[in-house]
């Protein structure tokens, strides 16, 4: 967070991709950030995507439990405030504990969901990944003031938000792969009955990583450097904030009708950011955390 300033610095190209992306030409008046952003796209809602969010409010907003909802979404704002400490203690000193302990309302959040039949109802009223559809949900996250303001309070500085954006709208064809489980083709070698929803394998698959991470950092502790220990940190914040995306959406689903945040084009949006941040930042974990290999570990102190 930043805090602990452990973000990966956004490169020129990063930035030039992103604003080509959300059809944005940069200028200088116009920076490639989260507000300059904000400013200066204007919104498309799509009637399309206002059918679906109503869909899933008509079908979800009676059975979520709000105030369930509420209380592990505060629990995780803070749990995420604590991942500086958590990056400051270092390598844990056993194999389960510090980042288990941060992901624990996460888990709460993911098991009532799971029970609720929520990640299985959305699959079939979200489209899969496509350019069109992760534009369309980036500009919605951007133009939400509800996600933006949830995000800085979360403690997201305006250039993580911007790095949290990029990984949404920067990776279209990693994101295509991630496949919603009634469109996987039948002839493929394992068994689709068994895959779980994509928002289930985005939230589920995210807090798995996490639970890992104490025991993971610990058997490695010989080889693990700062900079590890920097992307840990960071990738944990990321997953964290894309759930609490998903949670904030859930919230608003089971609010009473004077006290939804989110429009109905900006709620199937909301979901979709959560997922695929969820999703983008687990592959960069395993790719900068638990891949260690000779040329990023720590050199070895044997003569």
């Amino acid at each position: 967070m930043s805090q602990t300033s452990m973000r990966p610095e956004m490169s020129t190209a990063d930035r030039r991709d992103l604003a080509r992306n959300l059809g944005v030409e940069e200028t200088a008046e116009t920076p490639v950030t989260w507000d300059g952003l904000a400013t200066t796209l204007d919104a498309k809602t799509d009637p399309e995507f206002v059918s679906r969010g109503r869909e899933i409010r008509d079908t979800f907003s009676d059975s979520l439990d709000g105030e369930l909802l509420r209380r592990e979404r505060n629990a995780l704002d803070d749990e995420i405030a604590r991942l500086p400490e958590v990056r400051a203690a270092g390598i844990p000193d056993e194999p389960e504990g510090l980042y288990e302990a941060v992901a624990q309302p996460g888990w709460r959040l993911y098991d009532h969901l799971v029970e609720t039949g929520f990640f299985e109802g959305i699959e079939e009223f979200l489209p899969k990944f496509t350019p069109e559809h992760v534009e369309y949900t980036a500009r919605e996250l951007l133009l939400s003031t509800s996600l933006s303001t949830g995000l800085d309070e979360l403690g997201f500085d305006e250039e993580e938000k911007t790095v949290l954006l990029a990984s949404i709208v920067n990776t279209n064809e990693r994101l295509a792969r991630w496949v919603p489980s009634n469109q996987i083709p039948k002839d493929v070698e394992f068994d689709t009955e068994n895959v779980p929803p994509l928002h289930q394998r985005a939230s589920g698959g995210a807090l798995l990583w996490i639970r890992g991470l104490d025991r993971h950092l610990w058997q490695n502790r010989v080889i693990v450097t700062d900079s590890i220990l920097d992307d840990a940190n960071w990738h944990t914040a990321a997953m964290l904030g894309g759930l609490y995306v998903t949670a904030t959406a859930a919230c608003d689903i089971a609010a009473p009708d004077d006290e939804r945040e989110l429009s109905d084009g900006q709620l199937p949006a909301a979901l979709t950011a959560g997922a695929a941040i969820q999703i983008v930042s687990q592959e960069e974990l395993m790719r900068d955390v638990f891949y260690i290999t000779d040329d990023v570990r720590a050199a070895s102190k044997l003569r």
